[in-house]
């Protein structure tokens, strides 16, 4: 999912280790178990180059930076009952390596990316920016 942001941080335990102060993207990054590096190859460059931005610009064009944290309730499923099941988000030993995958290809392409801290507790704020949401399907 991606939201054009204003602004964003995340922090865990009180300090902030990730934020995008000004004109960006937060991304939060879903793994499910068929997820590879198709995957991490599509979503970098949708990230980089999709012209969310004012003006219909990407961030490429903008100079503007990426707020990426990882966030597996994304693959949450409610249809039964009252809990839901996580069993389409992969386990952590899959999904932190695609994660920082991800995470790698956009710094590859001149993007400055802030991060999450992967498995953590965070707290995730921002400013949306219209509001402007899309989910993104690699």
């Amino acid at each position: 999912m991606i939201q054009r942001v204003d602004s964003a941080a995340v922090e865990v335990d009180g300090e902030t280790v990730g934020a995008v102060d000004g004109e960006g993207l937060l991304v939060l990054l879903g793994v499910t178990h068929d997820d590879g590096a198709e995957q991490v190859e599509r979503i970098s460059r949708k990230i980089c180059e999709l012209r969310l931005l004012d003006g219909e610009r990407s961030v490429l064009d903008a100079g503007a930076g990426v707020l990426i944290v990882s966030q597996f309730t994304l693959y949450g499923d409610t249809r039964k009952g009252r809990r839901p099941s996580w069993s389409a988000a992969a386990p952590g030993p899959v999904a932190e390596p695609l994660v920082d995958a991800v995470v790698d290809a956009v710094r590859g392409r001149g993007v400055e990316v802030a991060t999450g801290r992967f498995g953590a507790q965070m707290r995730v704020s921002l400013t949306n920016d219209g509001p402007f949401t899309v989910i993104v399907e690699a």
